[in-house]
């Protein structure tokens, strides 16, 4: 009984294995010659290359990862860009998606007149034209101040101080000794006007002298501008010699703002360039003046000159000190045109500036690399002496794409020539 129920799992195993060869072998793929010799075709046309997307000078034939970074090692032909099809040699190119994924944007080269926004930084000074120091015309003591401190506003006429001077009181008697020998003697009385006249004592002062008989011991000091008194230089009771310095004083009606310019926006500045400023401590307002003055000598530590600009400011707004932001659109060529591209559509890779060019020739987006002289910086743009037409279309945004492209395709990039 044992012995027939062996016997017959015995059979249903040996069937089992039997069909199963049967199928493998009718339901089993044998290539065709024409298939082998594809296959061995492809793998020798097209090897696989595995490369690091961080430094995609590492090249190996099969995965691991990057000796210099460690990073995992990505395959090349999934990455590189191709370049059949385009029509100028070397050129990238780069799938809709691709561009898409990238935000690749291009703009058309133009030709326009170089306009360089500049901006100054600076702050307000006095007119320098309009400072002032007012003196005492004859020596003596000070009895009296009537501007006691900085700050303080002085109209032409007004009395500032008044005076005791021994001098002067001998003068005055000398006029009124004049006075009684007029008719025989008027050369006499004219010495003593003049010599009063030129203390700076006034036609009315005079005629008051002379009337009364009477010689003043003391004697007013007469405002000769207005202004603001900005430093005082004297104390009552204080002995001041004639020509004596009483306060230093500004006439802040008019003032400049003086900034601080490079001297490579220099060619972008010249005289009566209209300037508009604004001022931390009055925000929201914008003041106007034009450049009428700049510095001949540049500050060797600083590498700027001064650039001054004259302002009207008739009601006190403009303080001395007050710091002032200018902005200037100037040109440095007058009325000529040259070829201007974006800022971001250029490379830098040492002494080399490069660009990408979109080929127009080909329906797939190529893009090839084109070496250009720069000119002067515009801000957000450069001007471009050689190397570059106008109406070509650069890659404006995106460029460091499709270098990297370039670069993982073995082309010639910012890293590499030709």
């Amino acid at each position: 009984m044992k012995a027939n129920k062996f016997a017959r799992y015995f059979l249903y195993a040996l069937l089992l294995l039997l069909g199963i060869l049967i199928g493998r072998f009718l339901f089993s793929h044998h290539p065709s010659t024409e298939d082998k010799t594809a296959e061995e075709n492809h793998a020798g046309a097209h090897p696989q290359v595995w490369t690091c997307s961080m430094h995609p000078q590492i090249r190996q034939d099969h995965p691991g990862t990057c000796p210099l970074c460690e990073m995992d090692l990505i395959p090349m032909e999934d990455f590189a860009a191709s370049s059949e099809g385009a029509s100028v040699p070397d050129a990238i190119q780069l799938s809709a998606e691709a561009i898409a994924l990238a935000d690749i944007q291009t703009s058309t080269v133009r030709r326009g007149n170089p306009v360089k926004e500049i901006h100054l930084y600076g702050t307000i000074k006095a007119d320098e034209r309009r400072l002032h120091s007012q003196v005492s015309h004859v020596g003596g003591r000070i009895e009296s101040l009537l501007v006691n401190y900085a700050g303080e506003s002085v109209r032409e006429g007004q009395t500032i101080a008044t005076i005791y001077s021994p001098d002067l009181l001998n003068a005055q008697q000398e006029l009124i000794e004049a006075k009684k020998l007029a008719a025989s003697q008027p050369s006499l009385l004219a010495a003593a006007r003049d010599k009063l006249r030129h203390w700076k004592l006034g036609e009315r002062q005079i005629s008051e002298i002379e009337e009364s008989g009477t010689p003043s011991p003391a004697v007013n000091i007469y405002a000769n501008a207005s202004g603001i008194v900005i430093r005082k230089r004297v104390e009552q009771g204080d002995y001041v010699t004639a020509g004596g310095v009483l306060f230093d004083m500004a006439d802040l009606s008019s003032v400049w703002a003086v900034f601080d310019a490079y001297e490579t926006d220099l060619p972008y500045l010249k005289a009566g360039d209209k300037v508009l400023y604004t001022l931390q401590t009055l925000p929201g307002k914008t003041f106007d003046g034009h450049i009428s003055f700049i510095d001949p000598v540049l500050d060797k530590t600083s590498r700027t000159v001064k650039v001054r600009v004259e302002t009207s400011n008739p009601h006190l707004a403009l303080k001395p000190e007050m710091y002032a932001d200018a902005v200037i659109r100037s040109s440095a060529k007058r009325d000529e045109e040259a070829i201007i591209i974006p800022r971001s559509a250029i490379l830098w890779t040492g002494k080399r500036s490069i660009v990408y060019v979109k080929d127009p020739e080909v329906d797939i987006p190529s893009f090839s690399l084109r070496e250009i002289e720069l000119g002067a910086s515009l801000g957000e743009e450069y001007v471009v002496l050689s190397g570059i037409e106008e109406g070509e279309e650069i890659v404006s945004s995106g460029a460091f794409v499709v270098d990297a492209s370039a670069q993982l395709g073995g082309k010639p990039s910012m890293m590499n020539r030709d």
